[in-house]
């Protein structure tokens, strides 16, 4: 027998998902009056932001709300449900599309820096457990403005999804680095300036030059004595794989 929360609309999603597309009527009458699938998210979202991924459950998020952990299940069946539907509020619409006739390069561009904003608004996001593609409203529309981005490319459409979600690793794994460097960084009351200084002093005395020369070369530099410029390496990052994306759309690479 189907279950009827795999998506009576025929798209194999959740009820809670599919009521987020208007694919289904959002339930009206609850135990509770005024607890709604948009209060329900939206509480959650409140919780992981004051406290981290960590802290939502459907218990924690029923406490907020002043009801039944039960009464939760009538509009969101599961926490991994509640954490799709949460991710596609704080992610919001992508911003107004740059105008017609922009090089590709500086739309992909464009497109990864915001959603690394986005990140770095709601940096419980980066705890958040991939569920699948992309499968609700706001998430679907940054999947279009990416497309769009490449659609002046030549690329065929395999490859440029190949190319979305290289650039989407990427962004994703240097937001997730870069959160985690400065929870270290800020733990450890010291400029990041001071971190670096100590972390070199440290490796300069463990890292024997004779078996570690590379390492040592790279002291040696001088280049651990002071920070990169603020978002030095996520330039650098996105510059690299864009210079790679540059030759298939040059058609000087293979896919």
């Amino acid at each position: 027998m189907a279950d009827d929360r795999s998506g009576g609309g025929g798209t194999f999603l959740p009820a809670s998902i599919e009521a987020a597309w208007g694919l289904r009527e959002r339930p009206s009458k609850g135990p509770r009056p005024g607890l709604t699938l948009d209060r329900i998210v939206a509480t959650a979202v409140s919780v992981a932001s004051a406290e981290g991924l960590d802290a939502v459950s459907m218990g924690r998020v029923a406490k907020e709300l002043g009801v039944s952990t039960m009464s939760l299940y009538r509009y969101v069946g599961a926490k991994s449900e509640l954490y799709v539907l949460m991710q596609d509020v704080a992610t919001g619409a992508p911003p107004a599309p740059l105008p017609p006739g922009t090089d590709w390069r500086e739309g992909i561009e464009h497109w990864a820096r915001t959603i690394r904003e986005v990140y770095h608004r709601n940096l419980w996001m980066l705890r958040m457990p991939l569920s699948g593609p992309p499968a609700t409203p706001n998430t679907v529309a940054w999947w279009e403005r990416a497309m769009v981005a490449l659609e002046d490319t030549g690329l065929d459409e395999g490859t440029k999804v190949s190319v979305v979600m290289l650039i989407g690793g990427f962004v994703r794994n240097e937001a997730l680095m870069m959160a985690d460097l400065g929870a270290v960084i800020g733990a450890s009351g010291q400029s990041p300036e001071e971190v670096l200084s100590r972390y070199g002093h440290t490796l300069r005395r463990l890292a024997d030059p004779d078996r570690f020369p590379a390492v040592a070369r790279m002291l040696d530099s001088g280049v651990m004595e002071e920070a990169d410029e603020p978002d030095y390496e996520f330039r650098f990052g996105l510059a690299r794989i864009l210079d790679g994306v540059a030759l298939l759309v040059e058609g000087k690479g293979s896919r």
